[in-house]
């Protein structure tokens, strides 16, 4: 069984940078994939970042800003998402997620690949 506990969430202002992070336990963690989601009220659940097994492939919805990072530390079971340039519309309760029917070099951006969720970190952005 996959645990996951995400952390880091709070209140920033608009322009500031945040990292939050996801500490797993069971399981192989090298060997899962891991994304990070966030849901903003009256919103579906949306991709935020996403890296392979190594961190050797990752995906980021905001890669052309590059506002939104993905990284793991394997050796502390460890995965972290920096953002950078908060907007208002940040705002949301984000999750990281473990897809462990993977294979290496995998990324996924759907949501329902994910078998294992942390409960979430609450991320508010004021101006």
């Amino acid at each position: 069984q996959v645990q996951l506990v995400d952390s880091g969430g709070g209140v920033v202002h608009a322009g500031e940078s945040l990292t939050l992070s996801c500490a797993a336990s069971g399981g192989t963690f090298s060997r899962y994939a891991i994304g990070w989601f966030r849901q903003a009220p009256g919103k579906e659940r949306e991709i935020v970042a996403a890296s392979s097994w190594a961190g050797t492939r990752r995906y980021s919805s905001d890669s052309e800003n590059g506002r939104a990072t993905i990284s793991r530390d394997n050796s502390k079971n460890t995965v972290y998402l920096r953002m950078n340039a908060l907007k208002l519309a940040d705002t949301a309760v984000y999750y990281c997620a473990a897809d462990i029917n993977t294979v290496s070099g995998a990324v996924s951006i759907d949501n329902e690949r994910y078998e294992f969720w942390g409960p979430g970190t609450l991320v508010t952005v004021s101006s």
